[in-house]
């Protein structure tokens, strides 16, 4: 199977890259930025090519699916369009238009659901209220993915919910703990803890493995049919966010202090629980994550540390 990766340089493509090539697939790459490691790469900006000259690479790449990891996260509503919506469209309009049909598997996010009812798990059917400009730019990419489906396109979308491994953005809660821990760590003990600032910790969060989400979308890939347009892909588990502040500090051993008194997140104060219920994914894909959080926290910080070794 040949398998196309649009952002396979980004946190989840890269795993999505290195899981689809371990698996003995040919792979091809795409993105903005450059792939050290992947035999066939193509430079391609979704959010600034005509779909007519994507439509022609696709043919050119001859795919059997198309995995688009590419988007934005953070940014002005200017730059969330141009690469959630703007690309989205892109990519979908493409394909619609190439003579080699292909599958697309799409990665979404649980930002499109917005608020949860506490102690109720978020399925397909629950209604999106996006909180945030990212939120709302994936739930228009999702509409967009869902619109092409109705015109013929073989597609899903995979609606990730808060994925944590080597690879993380420094942007993203995990990844900058990580960060502060690696300072910590370069510090050392000689001059007692170190004080971390972050915001309220009180949000529970559904924390999925990168290694399963890579999962999930292989199985997306190879799936033969896909009777649903959208699927959860979590871990099935609300986890309080301190839990995962004060695993990931024990994984370090770093002596650290931390305060609870920075700015917090605006979509916490919103959003204060949220957790995925995957059963049609299960059902759909025969795919269920395998990987616990502290694993998950556990390879972020050996990749992410290094050589560097506390205390």
């Amino acid at each position: 199977m040949r398998l196309l990766i649009i952002g396979a340089s980004g946190f989840l493509g890269s795993h999505v890259w290195r899981q689809a090539s371990a698996a003995g697939m040919e792979v091809v790459t795409a993105g903005r930025s450059d792939m050290p490691g992947s035999r066939r790469h193509w430079p391609l900006d979704l959010a600034e090519e005509e779909p007519a000259r994507i439509a022609a690479k696709l043919v050119d790449a001859a795919p059997d699916a198309v995995v688009n990891c590419a988007g934005a996260t953070a940014g002005g509503p200017d730059i969330l369009s141009a690469a959630n919506v703007t690309g989205a469209y892109a990519l979908a309009t493409a394909m619609l238009m190439s003579s080699r049909p292909a599958r697309l598997v799409h990665l979404g996010s649980a930002a499109e659901y917005g608020h949860s009812e506490q102690g109720v798990p978020v399925t397909e059917l629950t209604v999106p209220r996006p909180v945030s400009a990212y939120g709302a730019t994936k739930l228009a990419g999702t509409r967009l993915v869902q619109l092409a489906r109705t015109a013929g396109l073989d597609a899903v979308v995979l609606r990730v919910f808060n994925p944590v491994g080597p690879g993380i953005p420094d942007s993203s809660l995990p990844g900058r703990l990580a960060a502060e821990l690696r300072r910590a760590a370069q510090l050392g003990s000689d001059g007692g803890a170190v004080e971390i600032r972050l915001g309220p910790l009180d949000a529970v969060r559904d924390f999925v493995d990168a290694r399963d989400v890579a999962e999930a979308v292989l199985a997306a890939v190879a799936a033969a049919s896909l009777p649903r347009p959208v699927l959860n892909v979590g871990s099935g588990l609300g986890v309080p966010v301190r839990s995962l502040v004060n695993e990931l500090i024990s994984i370090s051993g770093c002596d650290v202090a931390v305060h609870e008194d920075a700015p917090g997140s605006a979509r916490s104060a919103v959003v204060s629980w949220q957790q995925a219920d995957v059963t049609a994914a299960r059902c759909d894909l025969g795919w269920q994550p395998r990987h616990t959080l502290a694993s998950a926290l556990d390879r972020l910080w050996k990749e992410s540390c290094d050589a560097v070794q506390c205390g």
